[in-house]
């Protein structure tokens, strides 16, 4: 019996806000543990809290940009649960009246598109973090760090749409582009800013009802989701031809062996005892801040790609990488428009740029080269003022010093002979220097015509036009 794979995805992605959900201490990453806390995110007796009005703002835009419904009245609960992360013993969530529900988002994937039913978007606060034996000396004990603990998230939950690993991380690439193209949340996986849940089953191929799922955690880059729902898959067929059950529960993905293990049952809603939160009024958003969140959405990223493409003639390729951030895609566009020439600006862009920049593992907002520099070294081949191989050369110091084009060739005094008669003189003196070799050459040895190439240019130290000395060369020798 052939199976297929039914995956939905929960998302968690924290809000760039400079403060808590619902107090005022700091949400900055990498601090001292504990240092960033206060009675409220503590949950000490008697305090109240009160919400992060940027933090509704971010989520409003998120909603609209993956056509999500917002709902004008919604209620935040008490989710509860008792896990040393939790101060409070319960978490404040929205349940069963979200802020958004109904929306959806195509992807790229096989060639065609495929769109994936977002079932609501809900905001909640983020619980703290545990530390187990990182750098502790007795391994025995477990520490927690509460500073992530009110940090404010919302969560995307999706329909269960999709099929595949390959599905499934195309629809977390694509929601998270949309994330960092909002300017909303940073998208880094590894500091946990942005992460997933995983809810896989399978079932009989053609059946419509949905199999017992397993719930994956623990899955902090797109290459590790995509292993843990193979292997998850995989998992739960070979369960289920040796004759057992899937059992729901949460599994974690053990990264250094490739496996998902089991980490406890699952609960279900009931057992998180939800009640509305008794100290937040319910949250009402007015039709004229989703006008105002509406009209601050930037182009997205697959509308600015399908605009790259029909406006800059560029293969679909180079658009999905130029558009890979939106600070990519600007500055691509500023090389654009001092060259007035797309393909030659994507290649050097994705090519050289690029290159060097992921060797560094920079991104283009630390880069020294401004776009106006790139335009200028293009032109300056266009003119044949340098050569191809000796603009690599030039990139490459401008890349470490940040200095334009035209003053590292004139230092360097690397400026491309091109003037004809200059070079026909030096080539005269090329051929006399090698007779038997123009002699062999002449009488069919036509591969010798790469020799001769390669004496021009070392008597010109590399600097002759190669287009000049390829014409010169095929009218002396031919004669």
């Amino acid at each position: 019996m052939k199976y297929e794979a039914v995956i939905g995805l929960e998302v968690h992605a924290q809000l760039l806000t400079g403060s808590k959900l619902f107090c005022g201490c700091s949400t900055r990453f990498g601090s001292e543990p504990n240092t960033q806390v206060c009675h409220i995110c503590l949950g000490m007796p008697g305090v109240l809290p009160v919400l992060n009005k940027k933090a509704v703002k971010f989520a409003v835009k998120m909603s609209l940009a993956v056509h999500c419904r917002i709902n004008p009245r919604s209620i935040f609960a008490r989710k509860n649960y008792f896990y040393p992360d939790l101060p409070k013993g319960y978490q404040v969530s929205q349940y069963t009246e979200p802020l958004s529900e109904h929306g959806h988002l195509e992807i790229d994937i096989d060639g065609g598109r495929k769109r994936i039913g977002i079932t609501r978007i809900h905001m909640e606060e983020d619980a703290g973090k545990l530390l187990h034996g990182e750098g502790i000396e007795d391994s025995n004990f477990s520490f927690v760090d509460l500073n992530r603990t009110g940090v404010p998230l919302i969560e995307i939950v999706s329909e269960p749409d999709m099929r595949t690993s390959d599905e499934a991380v195309a629809y977390l690439k694509a929601l998270r582009d949309i994330l960092v193209y909002l300017e909303i949340c940073d998208g880094n996986m590894e500091e946990g800013s942005f992460r997933c849940d995983a809810n896989v089953s399978i079932r009989p191929m053609g059946a419509d009802k949905l199999g017992t799922k397993a719930e994956l955690k623990n899955m902090n880059s797109f290459k590790y989701i995509k292993e843990a729902i193979d292997y998850e898959i995989q998992r739960q067929i070979d369960l289920v031809e040796s004759g057992g059950n899937v059992v729901q529960e949460t599994r974690l993905f053990d990264s250094s062996k490739g496996v998902t293990a089991p980490m406890r049952s699952k609960e279900e809603a009931h057992d998180y005892r939800y009640f509305p939160e008794p100290d937040l009024l319910p949250l009402n958003v007015g039709a004229e801040l989703v006008e105002e969140a509406r009209s601050t959405l930037p182009e997205l990223p697959e509308a600015k790609r399908q605009r790259f493409i029909i406006d800059y003639s560029i293969p679909a390729y180079d658009a999905g990488v130029l558009t890979a951030t939106k600070e990519l895609a600007d500055y691509y566009e500023e090389v654009v428009k001092a060259t007035g020439e797309p393909k030659v600006s994507s290649n050097w862009v994705m090519g050289e740029l690029l290159r060097l920049l992921k060797e560094d593992g920079k991104n283009v907002g630390d880069c020294a080269v401004k776009p106006a520099s790139i335009a200028e070294l293009i032109g300056m081949i266009k003119k044949g003022a340098i050569s191809g191989k000796m603009a690599k050369e030039v990139f490459g110091e401008m890349y470490r010093t940040g200095n334009p084009p035209a003053g590292i060739v004139k230092a360097r005094g690397m400026t491309q002979i091109s003037d004809e008669s200059e070079l026909a003189g030096i080539i005269d003196k090329v051929i006399e220097s090698n007779p038997e070799s123009v002699d062999r050459y002449r009488a069919g040895n036509v591969q010798l015509f790469g020799f001769f190439v390669g004496e021009t240019m070392k008597a010109t130290k590399g600097q002759a036009n190669p287009q000049a000395v390829n014409k010169i060369l095929k009218e002396k020798l031919g004669g």
